[in-house]
């Protein structure tokens, strides 16, 4: 598959992808032309078995270069372009800004994790990649990423249940 083939299929993906991680439209937006620019560069000296898991790889690393880079995460009020696809278009308007509202709020409780635990469940829940894929990623051991995974898992169940005894209690 070539760069052009790759980005067509899987620009929305990894737009996606980062702006769960940055929170921001337009820093998403950069880092994804950073991602195929990275791309690019390497592509043409490499033979790539899987490219959709190397391309995460390489936003992930565009990503962690952008943050270090400002020496701090970067972090915005706004989730700007939610997937339209993700959200049903039967519902009426109110269910959909629920959703929304939920989705957002799911994205702060992933974020207030540490960070391999976001980055794991980011990857493998969210974007459903493999757990293999998520760990070459990250560059991490499987066994690691699992920890991380169940762990974040945890974390993020009890915080949905403490907020669920906060809503009802009020």
């Amino acid at each position: 598959m070539d760069l052009d083939e790759a980005y067509e299929v899987y620009v929305k993906d990894l737009y996606r992808y980062l702006l769960s991680l940055s929170k921001d439209h337009y820093t998403a937006e950069d880092l994804v032309q950073e991602a195929f620019y990275r791309a690019y560069i390497h592509l043409g000296d490499n033979e790539i078995n899987n490219i959709k898991a190397w391309l995460f790889k390489v936003a992930y690393h565009a990503f962690i270069d952008s943050s270090r880079k400002n020496n701090r995460l970067i972090i915005s009020d706004k989730i700007e372009g939610l997937n339209k696809n993700q959200i049903n278009h039967e519902k009426d308007p109110e269910n959909r800004i629920l959703e929304k509202e939920s989705f957002q709020v799911l994205i702060e409780d992933i974020h207030s994790l540490k960070e391999t635990e976001t980055h794991v469940i980011l990857l493998c829940d969210l974007h459903q990649l493999s757990l293999k894929e998520s760990a070459e990623i990250l560059e991490i051991n499987l066994n690691t990423l699992k920890s991380h995974l169940v762990r974040g898992r945890k974390k993020l169940i009890e915080r949905v249940k403490e907020r669920r005894r906060k809503d009802e209690s009020e």
